[in-house]
C-alpha cells in the first residue's frame, strides 16, 4: 500500500495556504514537506501535527491505494 497525500494539497488550495505556511503552522521540516511531496512514508507524529494545525482528520489529508506489483 502507499498513501497518498493529494487530499492534503487539495486541502491546503481550500484554506489559501502555501506548504510554507503548514510548515510554520505544523511545525515540521522541509524535508517532511519534500516526502509527503514524493508519497514517501512519513511519521504519525507529523500527520498528527499537520492534522492539528489544519484542524482536520487523517481522512482529510491522505488515502491509501494498492499498489499491485
Amino acid at each position: 500500500m502507499k498513501a497518498s497525500y493529494k487530499k492534503l494539497w487539495k486541502l491546503l488550495i481550500d484554506k489559501d495556504m502555501k506548504k510554507k505556511d503548514l510548515m510554520e503552522q505544523a511545525g515540521i521540516s522541509s524535508f517532511s514537506i519534500r516526502k509527503l511531496n514524493r508519497g514517501e512514508n512519513v511519521t504519525m507524529e507529523v500527520l498528527g501535527k499537520i492534522c492539528k494545525a489544519l484542524d482536520c482528520t487523517l481522512d482529510d489529508i491522505c488515502v491509501f491505494e494498492d499498489t499491485a506489483e
